[in-house]
């Protein structure tokens, strides 16, 4: 069956591109891993691989064409032994499970890591992912008092997380003269990611200030503005890139009250995209949630939902200490229930019980939710009840919650995309054997992304993540089942 390849999208909010060269010419045999064409943006160049074998029957957009829109059709590959004339008169079928599309997928909170095994040695006769289960309904009202949070009857709106870190640095800016944002392309492009949408056109550019391509320079620049007195949100376009800057984040903005005697504080948040994103290699990949999580004088933060990005973004920027905000780019568009308050302000430091449970806890934070909620669902068409635990914050730690919950349950197990050695769930263990010990039934198991940087490869990418079936089996390991 003939299959059309889609225009890939380079990133959760790239809506068209210009399909800048075809390195195949109708004709050619393709095999998987082949490299079809070339697409480009404003920011990166993508290559287009074939993922089946077959012969590239037709060229439907021309090499140079500008403003090709995502998902467009672009050319169609004829299966093996299928007429090529035919294919090619007929066009391409809309992908069905046999015959996936040979598209660059847009990455999605349900679809990105999720495997319906884990990586084994073998293939097994059928290694496609299952339908991935509904996102978890995130509600105000749980029997933990830690869900607690706004009242009981507050209207709820729903947004995006990328709207909800938009509205609490805008609340923030009209609320405090002192707020300004900075950072490449947060103002004439509105955001690499549109976070920064409309906060140009209503604060000025001297309140929303690009820069440079220099993170060392601007990182300095808004630690200097801190430690005057003014509430500088710095936006790095990837935490990645923030390795320019990590002289200014650590030696600057983390130590200086506590070389200073307590005489200068740095009022100053560091915010942006940590971690996988979707084929954009190691040097864009790289989850940092552990390395600044070590350092005294920081705060760490990384949310899941929407309200939590709004919550604790806007007391991240009230907090007199710098703050690490670690944000998720297949997060972005995600939409989840907001409270519809005048000032909604979460407290650092304090987990959320996402889903309560008897048998087993799993811990997570961030885009690990998504792996720890869907198996948390499925455990319990299985009989296993887990409770799940959001931490939010990552420094400081809310020890108790998880404490409180082992106690309860007996077994823990914790998921993160990051790597294993020094990980989150590695410091998680070791607070669980100081202070629950004695009430631990099996031991800790960890569920990380793969020991390796990140491929690029898309089939590489996925088994470097963790996946559901991996937070199963590990939940599986520790209650004997």
């Amino acid at each position: 069956m003939a299959t059309d390849i889609l225009m890939p999208a380079l990133s959760p909010t790239m809506e068209e591109g210009k399909l800048a060269k075809w390195l195949k010419k109708e004709g050619d045999a393709v095999k998987s891993g082949d490299v079809l064409a070339e697409i480009e943006t404003d920011k990166a160049t993508m290559e287009v691989e074939a993922i089946d074998e077959g012969v590239l029957a037709k060229i439907l957009i021309e090499e140079g064409t500008e403003g090709v829109k995502v998902n467009t059709p672009i050319a169609i590959i004829a299966g093996e032994g299928e007429d090529v004339a035919a294919a090619a008169a007929g066009g391409g079928s809309k992908p069905q499970a046999s015959n996936p599309a040979q598209s660059a997928p847009t990455p999605t909170m349900q679809a990105e890591g999720q495997a319906s095994a884990p990586a084994a040695t073998e293939k097994s006769g059928d290694d496609k992912p299952n339908a991935p289960a509904a996102p978890a309904v995130i509600t105000n009202k749980a029997p933990a008092p830690v869900m607690e949070e706004f009242p009981d009857g507050t209207e709820m709106v729903t947004m995006t997380v990328r709207e909800s870190l938009r509205d609490a640095m805008a609340e923030e800016m009209r609320r405090e003269d002192s707020v300004f944002v900075m950072g490449e392309e947060v103002a004439e492009y509105q955001g690499a990611y549109k976070v920064t949408q409309g906060l140009l056109q209503e604060f000025g550019a001297r309140r929303v200030v690009d820069t440079p391509i220099t993170e060392h320079g601007f990182a300095g620049i808004a630690a200097g503005a801190a430690f005057t007195g003014l509430r500088p949100i710095v936006e790095f376009m990837t935490f990645n890139f923030a390795m320019q800057a990590i002289d200014h984040i650590i030696n600057s903005a983390a130590k200086t009250l506590y070389m200073s005697g307590g005489q200068l504080g740095c009022p100053i948040v560091f915010r942006g995209p940590n971690g996988a994103a979707a084929r954009v290699g190691a040097q864009h990949s790289h989850d940092y949630s552990a390395w600044y999580s070590n350092v005294p004088g920081l705060k760490v933060i990384a949310p899941y939902t929407a309200s939590d990005a709004k919550g604790l973004l806007k007391a991240a920027i009230r907090d007199p200490n710098p703050v690490i905000f670690l944000e998720n780019e297949i997060l972005y568009g995600q939409s989840f229930p907001v409270p519809k308050l005048d000032d909604f302000v979460l407290p650092i430091g304090k987990a959320r019980i996402h889903r309560t449970g008897k048998d087993v806890t799993i811990v997570s934070f961030s885009i690990g939710m998504t792996y720890a909620l869907k198996a948390a669902q499925a455990l319990a068409e299985e009989g296993i009840d887990a409770e799940v635990i959001d931490l939010r914050t990552l420094r400081p730690m809310d020890t108790d919650t998880i404490v409180e919950s082992v106690k309860k349950t007996g077994r823990c197990v914790t998921v993160e995309e990051g790597f294993p050695q020094s990980g989150i769930g590695a410091e998680i263990i070791a607070r669980l054997m100081a202070d629950a010990f004695d009430f631990l039934d099996a031991p800790v198991l960890r569920v990380t992304g793969k020991d390796v940087p990140m491929p690029y490869a898309a089939n590489l990418e996925k088994l470097a993540l963790p996946n559901v079936a991996e937070v199963i089996q590990a939940v599986k390991a520790v209650c004997y089942r």
